[in-house]
């Protein structure tokens, strides 16, 4: 019997609900530049939609349900952080958030405002883009 470990083949989908798919949809395509990777209608009950980036071994879900109140993150420390080394990639993605309407925000831990920039999703969960490399 073969044990089931996980590795760097391994994708890693976060999943999540929502009561704004479509402002969040707009949030993480629109601001951050993910993609979307696919979605569904009425799949049991549940609308959804997958975002990411081609290629990548992780992407993000979110979902509706009709008729069911989720409501926002428990915490401002509720967080997904982007590790962007480059300079003026890190520059060009946060002026891309700030010229699709997302401003930055004070970050409830301040070790992340030191090299990064945090933004708000519309449902109070929030996204980091840090200015540094993940060791």
């Amino acid at each position: 019997m073969r044990d089931l470990m996980l590795n760097a083949s391994t994708t890693m989908r976060v999943a999540r609900p929502t009561d704004r798919l479509e402002e969040i949809v707009r949030f993480y395509r629109d601001g951050l530049r993910l993609t979307v990777l696919g979605s569904f209608v009425d799949h049991v009950g549940f609308d959804g939609v997958m975002l990411g980036m081609a290629g990548a071994s992780y992407h993000l879900e979110f979902t509706y349900r009709r008729g069911h109140t989720v409501g926002n993150a428990p915490t401002q420390d509720h967080l997904l952080v982007f590790y962007l080394p480059d300079h003026v990639a890190w520059l060009e993605a946060t002026a891309h958030m700030e010229q699709a309407g997302y401003s930055p925000t004070t970050s409830f831990n301040p070790y992340w405002d030191k090299q990064g920039r945090t933004y708000e999703d519309p449902d109070g969960y929030r996204v980091v883009l840090q200015n540094a490399e993940w060791k």
